[in-house]
């Protein structure tokens, strides 16, 4: 799988260039390499056993929940500032909600949890979550380098997280991995991502958006991966309640477009489109304060 390959190039690349001093890096890392574990049990199940349901869901969602759940007491005792565990609200200077320990590793939790889900529900056509990660990575890289910079987080109203600027390292790996791995996994695949990247790479980039403060952010630059989510969520409540209905033609909403006549190509580089937006907009908050 792909997915490992993905993982392998992340550990190395933050092995030679990260600071391995940093406990920003090494919670951001095991993260990733947790959910990474879980995705490789599935696939190995999938492909080596010949077992289409793989890992069952409960077990697959009870071990990704254990990783999120321990990154985010972590990261919630380890605050040092009371601005570490605040809900930060974008566009706005001065508009936080303080969370408190137990509110910031509930919404940690979800985050990291939800984030590396939503990625493995987009993972279905070539190419298509893969490049969407890349662009959210090297958004957050951005962030990343200015919540841990005292000067420029001062300037542009970010919250300054001492050491938070190395996961703009974290983030570049991320980047260039997922790069990589395009160039094989474009439309006709050569290699796919699996749930060992999928899983990995969305909790990775929910572990570094709760590290910099910017949930909020996150949800609207991965804007493509709530979609996803929400039109499976949608569907199976709907079709549950109406004894067999649909609002979709098939969930998730990526092959509601190929049923309506999109080839898979421009599905997929036409969401890529929507991600660059929102990504853009996600950056702006940045200024517009």
């Amino acid at each position: 799988r792909g997915g490992a390959l993905i993982l392998i190039a992340i550990g190395i690349t933050i092995l030679l260039w990260g600071d391995l001093r940093n406990d920003y890096v090494w919670v951001t890392l095991l993260v990733t390499l947790g959910f990474g574990a879980v995705g490789w049990v599935d696939d190995w199940r999938k492909v080596v056993h010949r077992d289409a349901k793989g890992l069952a869901s409960r077990w697959k969602y009870l071990w990704t929940s254990a990783i999120a759940l321990a990154a985010a007491i972590y990261l919630g005792i380890s605050a040092d500032t009371p601005a570490e565990t605040e809900l930060i609200v974008p566009f706005f200077k001065a508009v936080t909600y303080p969370l408190g320990i137990f509110g910031f590793i509930a919404l940690t939790y979800f985050v990291i949890n939800g984030t590396s889900h939503a990625v493995n529900l987009t993972d279905g056509l070539d190419g298509l979550a893969i490049m969407p990660t890349v662009m959210v990575a090297g958004a957050l890289a951005i962030f990343a380098y200015v919540a841990g910079h005292a000067g420029f987080s001062k300037y542009l109203g970010v919250p300054y997280v001492a050491g938070a600027g190395e996961l703009a390292v974290f983030c570049g790996a991320i980047c260039g991995a997922g790069l990589g791995f395009l160039w094989f996994n474009a439309y006709p695949a050569e290699v796919f991502m699996g749930d060992v990247g999928a899983l990995a790479l969305g909790a990775a980039l929910g572990t570094i958006a709760v590290i910099v403060r910017q949930e909020i952010v996150l949800f609207i630059m991965g804007g493509l991966f709530v979609a996803e989510t929400l039109s499976v969520m949608l569907q199976v409540f709907y079709f549950k309640a109406t004894g067999g209905k649909r609002i979709f033609r098939m969930a998730p909403l990526h092959h509601h477009f190929e049923l309506g006549g999109w080839k898979e190509t421009q599905v997929v580089v036409r969401f890529w489109i929507i991600t660059i937006m929102l990504v853009l907009f996600g950056l702006s908050t940045l200024k517009l304060r």
